[in-house]
């Protein structure tokens, strides 16, 4: 960081000459600076006389830009107590002021000597003040304070400085403003960049490629904090393809090189060549290729060599193939093969390729695997194979793939297995059973064989047709039936097992059907089931305390289990002199009173920003226990992902809770402010943090309930942190934050459903929560479900609608939130699973590159709000123009994509055939017909 001095009082080779009211007020003299050097000061010691009120006023210092003005003063301060006979008036402080104006008007009476229209910037208190005397004259204790105000907008200002009854010297007085210098970073080149207008102000500066750089991914930017430094660094420049980084990223310089990058110049792959100097490009020799994956610094490839040693065994109408890889693959690990089936059987024409009804497992394409298993061929057959080896540059190849073919003739077939059997009728001795067809009877049915058994003892009955009567059966007993077809070729296999009963004979006289006791006997299998884990939930709880308590194991303790809350307080929070607290500024209001900024100085350690939460006058002793719950809280975690707890002033008025502050407030308002500023790398950290934070709460079994962005709080580092630990919401009813429902306060829009309907608050209700946060940090603060109603809200979710993936969403984060929305909580992702996600995320970045396609999920997509109603519209060409697509009008209809329902359907190649050929426009179409077959989707499922 650097300064720029707009004044500086120890400059001065004359008289200050600065304005002084009254005239027996300041007095102008010389004086000494703590190295002994003359310097002009101003001073001050009228303690004898009441009343004080005396000013003294600086000449006209311009800003030149600066929106923040620092004030450095250096001054020494008689203590009251070291005078004889002393007034009860006498200070040890004094006030700095600022006026604003346009040009230098100020005249010995104007602006008036009072506060308005001054601005009081604050009152300056000596750390040190004197009291000694020696033969050397006074020993002097100089002070030096800074103070800043802003922002500033005229052309310039005057300072003022006020006494009301100190004895004291002004010994130095320098004005200046904070900058951030130029730099180069990152490959850019960033100008100048003076402060903002507040402490915690950001202010971004575009950066300039340096000669032969280009941006990479996003604009290059860096941001200018309050104290003149940079921070936050987005984007970066690479050189451009045949130039390579110098001087440490400051200087492009042209050499060969394949592509752009950091990395050095190479020579031509194997197998291509150029001639060109600097060519960012060497093209293949005759006969290899690459594909247009391959990086320019691969080497070219070519096609491979045929499969060798084909191996055919035949069994009946089914074969399975296996080889050997090619003996070359042409310098590629991509190799893969695929299966061209003939049929030959005919006898005229030669041979023609097999229907469809010939399978191949696993598949006839693109097979990883040298081997193939091939079914339902026609029996007493003649096939010929042909098993080609292809790689990535196959199809960039003028001639066809080699191949290696088998002859293959099959044999006669017996009938596939029967599906299913279907039980028609029964009586208390008899059971009416019948069955489809085989799918491949491979002949003429002859007839059909049924094996049936009540425990070991089979009986075997044959039937020409696909239906039998099973007579001479016990009543109420349960058989066992498995059939199989025969053909000349001889007999199929039998169908799987199912299971029959007969009727009871007060079942049969009743003639009531009551359900089968297999399945009876599986409910109480269940039902035991149930019971037994009942009883072990019930041990474990009763148990908890051992638990608890085992070694190496720390748990939270929630404070209301304390018969004394007051003692939950002093156990687990730390308690600060008021002394130590200093608040600056009112920052924000809270549920029980005001919260600001302020700094907390204890003895032995340095002075520190910090959040201080106050409990407001007139409260109740319920209030205060609610209030000071949070700190109880607070106090029992440690970790960088939750806000940390400093301490609690209860000794003293106000009550106040004192923690770590965060510079750039809460997520929500935070991403809202800088909407499209980030990677989506650093979102994703942002993420991973938040995630971490709920992990260690888990870990400590403790449930936040009230997950949400506007309970994280941001540094300056950006690094998230989980806050707001205060359960009074949930205690007691206030309706007048629509955020939360009455009776209980739930914020439905976060909430799981099972903790909206049977209040059920646990770990994965807090997983269904974070994905809603996940949502809102992926839109930059959007509301979660825009503005339907609670109530329209919890109709949607039950109807398993879904947040769609935010505009720019990577596939894999919006898997992940549907992961977390799941509507069995069992079936949700544990904190810890979720940071193990996002930690590969953020080390295989190439994952966040896909884009969530059109049709993702099982879950249906809620209608996004973005895009407008489909139904209000009758024709393609007004829907068109809704989207502001009109110029598209004639493609579709050339196209015949002139009905909704023909649109709804369309994929990408489609989108691609009608024209659209610019990236924001595909998506722009893609996404309104996302929401289009929404729609329809839930028009049907209403009509249903």
């Amino acid at each position: 960081s650097s300064e720029e001095v707009l004044m500086d009082s120890t400059t001065a080779t004359a008289e200050l000459g600065w304005t002084i009211f009254p005239s027996q007020g300041w007095e102008e003299v010389s004086g000494y600076d703590e190295n002994m050097n003359t310097i002009r000061t101003y001073q001050v010691c009228n303690v004898f006389d009441s009343s004080q009120n005396n000013w003294v006023r600086t000449k006209y210092i311009r800003r030149r830009g600066a929106q923040r003005i620092h004030v450095q003063m250096k001054f020494s301060v008689r203590d009251c107590s070291s005078i004889p006979n002393v007034p009860g008036s006498c200070k040890e402080t004094f006030n700095l002021y600022y006026y604003e104006s346009d040009s230098d008007i100020a005249t010995k009476s104007s602006p008036p000597w009072m506060e308005n229209p001054w601005v009081k910037v604050d009152t300056i208190a000596a750390d040190e003040s004197f009291s000694q005397v020696d033969l050397g004259g006074r020993i002097m204790k100089i002070n030096s304070e800074v103070r800043s105000f802003g922002p500033v907008s005229r052309n310039g200002f005057y300072l003022a400085f006020q006494d009301y009854g100190a004895c004291m010297s002004l010994i130095a007085v320098r004005v200046f403003y904070r900058k951030c210098p130029l730099v180069i970073q990152n490959g850019a080149v960033f100008p100048e960049t003076l402060s903002g207008a507040e402490s915690t102000s950001l202010v971004a500066a575009r950066g300039v490629c340096v000669p032969n750089g280009e941006e990479v991914d996003v604009p290059i930017k860096l941001y200018c904090n309050g104290d003149g430094e940079w921070m936050v660094p987005i984007g970066r420049c690479m050189c451009k393809a045949g130039y390579e980084a110098l001087e440490n990223g400051t200087v492009c310089k042209g050499f060969f090189k394949a592509a752009q990058g950091d990395h050095k110049c190479l020579q031509c792959p194997i197998n291509s060549r150029t001639t060109n100097e600097g060519a960012t490009n060497c093209v293949c020799r005759n006969g290899y290729y690459r594909t247009d994956s391959d990086p320019p610094q691969m080497p070219c490839t070519t096609v491979p060599s045929a499969p060798q040693n084909v191996i055919s065994i035949v069994n009946e109408t089914s074969l399975r193939l296996e080889w050997s890889p090619p003996q070359e693959g042409g310098g590629r690990e991509d190799v893969v093969y695929n299966i061209i089936c003939k049929s030959c059987g005919s006898g005229r024409g030669g041979c023609t390729r097999c229907g469809d009804n010939v399978q191949f497992v696993p598949r006839q394409l693109g097979l990883t695997d040298t081997r193939v298993h091939i079914s339902d061929l026609l029996a007493h057959t003649q096939y010929t194979f042909e098993i080609q080896a292809v790689n990535g540059v196959s199809d960039q190849s003028p001639y066809s793939p080699q191949y290696t073919s088998v002859n293959i003739t099959t044999n006669q077939a017996a009938p596939s297995a029967v599906s299913i059997i279907h039980q028609v009728s029964r009586t208390p001795n008899s059971i009416t059973l019948s069955w489809s067809q085989p799918d491949q009877p491979n002949g003429v049915i002859l007839d059909y064989e049924l094996q049936y058994y009540e425990k070991w003892n089979s009986s075997l009955t044959r039937s020409q047709t696909n239906t039998v009567v099973i007579r001479g059966l016990k009543s109420g007993t349960i058989y066992v039936f498995q059939v199989r077809a025969r053909t000349v070729a001889g007999f199929g296999r039998f169908s799987g097992k199912m299971y029959f009963q007969t009727m009871t004979e007060e079942e049969y006289n009743s003639s009531i059907q009551e359900k089968l006791p297999l399945i009876i006997g599986s409910s109480a299998a269940g039902v035991v089931f149930i019971i037994a884990i009942t009883v072990v939930i019930i041990v474990c709880r009763r148990n908890k305390i051992k638990i608890i308590l085992s070694p190496g194991m720390k748990i939270y303790i929630d404070p209301f289990t304390y018969e004394d809350p007051n003692e939950a307080v002093r156990e687990f929070a730390k308690e600060i002199d008021i002394a130590c607290v200093k608040i600056e500024q009112v920052i924000g209001a809270g549920e029980f009173g005001e919260v600001c900024s302020g700094n907390l100085r204890q003895p032995g350690k340095r002075e520190i920003l910090v959040a201080i939460k106050t409990l407001k006058a007139g409260y109740t002793e319920r209030q205060r226990r609610d209030f000071l719950s949070e700190a109880s809280i607070m106090g029992q975690f440690d970790h960088p992902n939750i806000i940390h707890l400093e301490g609690v002033v209860t000794k003293s008025s106000p009550v106040m809770i004192i923690t770590e502050f965060m510079e750039n407030g809460s997520l929500d308002s935070f991403l809202r402010q800088n909407d499209g500023q980030f990677t989506v790398i650093q979102l994703v950290g942002m993420l991973r943090g938040i995630a971490a934070g709920m992990k260690y709460l888990c870990d400590m079994n403790y449930v936040h309930r009230d997950l949400a962005a506007r309970n994280i709080l941001v540094n300056s580092n950006l690094v998230c942190k989980v806050s707001d630990f205060g359960l009074s919401r949930f205690l007691e009813d206030d309706t007048s934050d629509p955020t939360y429902t009455s009776g209980g306060k739930i914020p439905i829009r976060w909430t799981a459903p099972e903790a909206i309907q049977y209040r059920k608050f646990t770990s994965s209700s807090d997983c269904w929560s974070y994905g809603i946060v996940m949502w809102e940090v992926m839109s930059y603060g959007e509301r979660p479900y825009w503005d339907m109603s609670n109530q329209d809200v919890i109709n949607a979710i039950e109807q398993d609608y879904r947040l769609p993936p935010p505009m720019d969403c990577p596939s894999a984060l919006h898997q992940l939130m549907l992961d977390c929305w799941q509507k069995d909580r069992n079936n949700r992702p544990k904190f810890s699973q979720i940071v193990s996600t996002l930690d590969k995320m953020i080390r295989n970045p190439n994952s966040l590159k896909a884009m969530t396609p059109l049709s993702s999920s099982v879950h249906l997509p809620l209608l996004d709000r973005s895009t407008p109603d489909f139904s209000s519209f009758t024709t393609v060409d007004e829907w068109l123009d809704a989207i502001k697509m009109g110029q598209y009008k004639e493609n579709f209809t050339n196209e015949g994509f002139t009905s909704f329902d023909v649109v709804s359907q369309m994929s990408m190649e489609d989108i691609l055939k009608v024209g659209v050929t610019l990236a924001g426009h595909q998506k722009k179409i893609l996404n309104s017909i996302q929401s289009m077959r929404a729609q329809m989707n839930q028009i049907t499922s209403v009509e249903v």
